[in-house]
């Protein structure tokens, strides 16, 4: 029984915390570490991936985080790899060979894909050994992944709750142990906002600093860029040193392998409640204000901010949203057989509605959202590094962001949460999410989010191995 049909019975939805971490291959070992294991001999990549498909499977029974798992692991032990025998997953909206795409949806039957997407082969180009496909929402659109028909993804830290979206499945297994880290990406949050409601460490890269995604550069303001969501700060650190072996873009500053803080003190702008109005709630304000006086602490600067941009923002990326959902329905039968716009889901389908009422406004749309970087770039004035909420509240209950909702009551819902991650999609920028410090009344943990100039990574990641070290981050096996 799913969460919304316990809830419409009048019956209390299951809350338990669900992990697989146990004494086996894996341990409690982060991808950095267990690749350095399996360099020295002392676990073989097989043992790791025949224990980590044992994880996947007590794990998936309970979280339901898997769309496809391989039967025999695609191992791509690469000369040198940093994750040389890491078992990893892809994210069902990026191609893998031999295996469909589907992108979440209903509305068709996806073909095996005849190619890697280029960003799985950078993935690969790491050493990874590719264990299945994770579950997404419906192309991407929702901030939880959650389905009209089938069972939702369960958030392992309390299984009633979301565990975000659109990379809920990625950050579920990883979160429960299952496997060190996962492929995500974000167009509007994607990365970001599953590792915030599931304890993990999220970073969205700078636009081009990974492999462009296929589905983005076709945009007319590419907003999408792929990663990972890991355990450790180390590990994101060293996705993006091992991705940059594969593909370096010459117009970013090079970013090497980050391995620690920085002496340098930082100037740190305090943004508390969101610039489209939603207003943190208590738990959320109380847990970016720990941190900014832990930053105080360590010395680094911390001043309130503001991030002036237009008023329309809202509005106008609402409609850039449905502008996507617009094209899906237009292209959607090169995705699969029989494609059928009417059985999207009922985000997709009033995003597309909402479109369709406004689509003379695209071009006004487009300019004020390519404006944003200027508001962005103002805000940066004198500061290094933003620091913000990534959702104006905590993970909600299962069901709360079911594209079931009437659409009306459900884009109020989604606007009310995700109100701070969108900007750095629009401007390109690199962000951060990380754990707090504390959790919630009902477990949960709470992500703190901070946001760089463009080509910032190293900035970003000094930080967040500095912030790591002074406070930790809770786990899920410690409460």
């Amino acid at each position: 029984m799913t969460t919304s049909e316990e809830q419409s019975q009048g019956r209390k939805p299951t809350r338990t915390r669900v992990h697989v971490f146990r004494d086996d291959a894996l341990g409690d070992l982060d991808a950095v570490g267990l690749a350095a294991a399996i360099r020295r001999g002392e676990v073989s990549a097989a043992e790791v991936a025949r224990d980590a498909a044992a994880r996947v499977r007590d794990a998936d029974a309970q979280l339901d985080a898997v769309q496809v798992r391989l039967d025999v692991p695609a191992r791509h032990d690469a000369d040198g790899g940093a994750f040389a025998g890491v078992p990893t997953f892809v994210k069902d909206n990026t191609d893998f060979a031999g295996l469909p795409t589907g992108h979440g949806s209903a509305a068709f039957v996806p073909r095996p894909a005849r190619r890697h997407a280029g960003f799985t082969r950078q993935l690969l180009s790491t050493g990874v050994t590719v264990l299945g496909k994770t579950r997404l929402p419906e192309f991407g659109f929702s901030p939880s992944t959650e389905f009209e028909e089938g069972p939702p993804v369960r958030n392992p830290w309390n299984t009633g709750h979301s565990a975000g979206g659109s990379s809920g499945g990625s950050a579920a297994l990883v979160a429960a142990g299952a496997v060190p880290v996962a492929h995500a990406n974000d167009g509007g949050g994607s990365i970001r906002i599953p590792a915030a409601c599931c304890g993990l460490v999220g970073l969205k890269p700078t636009r081009g600093r990974t492999v462009p995604n296929a589905q983005g550069r076709q945009l007319p303001i590419d907003i999408v860029v792929d990663g990972v969501v890991s355990r450790t700060v180390r590990d994101s650190a060293a996705f993006l040193a091992a991705a940059e072996l594969h593909h370096r873009n010459p117009k970013l500053p090079s970013l090497g392998l980050v391995e620690g803080p920085s002496d340098r003190r930082l100037r740190i702008g305090l943004l508390v409640d969101s610039p489209n109005g939603a207003r943190t709630d208590d738990a959320t304000r109380a847990a970016v204000t720990d941190t900014a006086r832990r930053l105080e602490g360590l010395g680094h600067t911390v001043t309130p901010v503001e991030l002036a941009i237009d008023p329309r923002f809202t509005e106008d990326f609402l409609t850039y949203w449905g502008l996507l959902s617009f094209l899906i329905g237009a292209t959607g039968r090169t995705m699969g057989a029989e494609f059928d716009r009417h059985r999207m889901d009922g985000l997709s389908r009033g995003l597309r509605a909402t479109y369709v009422a406004n689509w003379r406004r695209t071009p006004g749309v487009l300019r004020r959202l390519r404006r944003t970087r200027e508001a962005y770039a103002a805000a940066f004035r004198g500061l290094d590094v933003i620091l913000s909420p990534v959702l104006a509240h905590t993970s909600p209950p299962l069901g709360h962001l079911n594209p079931s909702v009437p659409y009306a009551t459900l884009i109020e819902r989604i606007l009310a949460y995700v109100a701070f991650t969108p900007v750095n999609n629009v401007v390109g920028t690199p962000s951060i999410s990380l754990p707090a410090a504390s959790l919630t009344p009902e477990g949960l943990p709470i992500g703190v989010m901070f946001s760089g100039r463009p080509g910032a990574e190293r900035t970003l990641l000094e930080l967040a191995f500095e912030l790591e070290a002074e406070q930790g981050f809770p786990g899920i096996r410690d409460v």
